[in-house]
């Protein structure tokens, strides 16, 4: 499915196909799970939970879809990770208002620093033509993997079939600060002889 709207100002058009509709229900998605995580109604911060776990599925999907229906596009290239960043770097922010332990912000700290300087350091590459170098890693993809869980269960809060998953989401997310940890290493990694000839 392709729907193109266009910008009469610039003359562009930007194709909004399957993949691009997934990535932008991730970023409606983010406003639903804020309200619910502040609300009283029962059962509403599991209900941010299951929110959140399936705005993060979609995350698995649009990249996919995108491949397989040859829907790569630049929208969609800039989109996806503006998306997944609004929503890890948000959603911990709700987290550590709500538990402010100095061991909860150590991993925002992590998570959203790591973001912000892979960002930078991706969009450095763009300019000087490297960017190939620092695509997405099976390391990156792990821990975004982790995060999304991780993150997903301790919104849900609530023991689900017994069990608490709260404590289960953090184990997650601590698993998911080693691989934000390692895979931030091999971006750095892969752009130090670009950076070291730069100029």
């Amino acid at each position: 499915m392709r729907t193109v709207v266009p910008d009469r100002s610039k003359g562009i058009a930007v194709k909004l196909n399957t993949a691009n509709i997934l990535t932008l229900i991730r970023i409606a998605a983010i406003p639903v799970v804020v309200i619910c995580f502040y609300s009283s109604l029962p059962y509403a911060r599991p209900i941010a939970g299951i929110v959140f776990g399936v705005a993060a599925i979609t995350d698995l999907i649009d990249g996919y879809v995108a491949r397989r229906f040859g829907q790569v596009s630049r929208f969609g290239e800039f989109l996806d990770p503006v998306a997944d960043k609004l929503m890890v770097a948000i959603v911990m922010v709700l987290l550590v208002q709500q538990d402010p332990d100095w061991y909860v912000d150590i991993i925002a700290i992590i998570i959203i620093g790591r973001e912000i300087t892979v960002s930078a350091l991706r969009e450095w590459m763009a300019t000087i033509g490297e960017r190939a170098n620092v695509a997405v890693s099976w390391g990156g993809k792990i821990k975004t993997t982790l995060q999304m869980f991780g993150i997903a269960f301790m919104v849900y809060e609530e023991p689900l079939f017994g069990i608490d998953i709260y404590p289960v989401g953090f184990l997650l997310l601590l698993a998911a600060v080693g691989m934000t940890i390692w895979s931030m290493f091999i971006y750095l990694r892969a752009a130090w002889p670009a950076m070291q000839h730069d100029g």
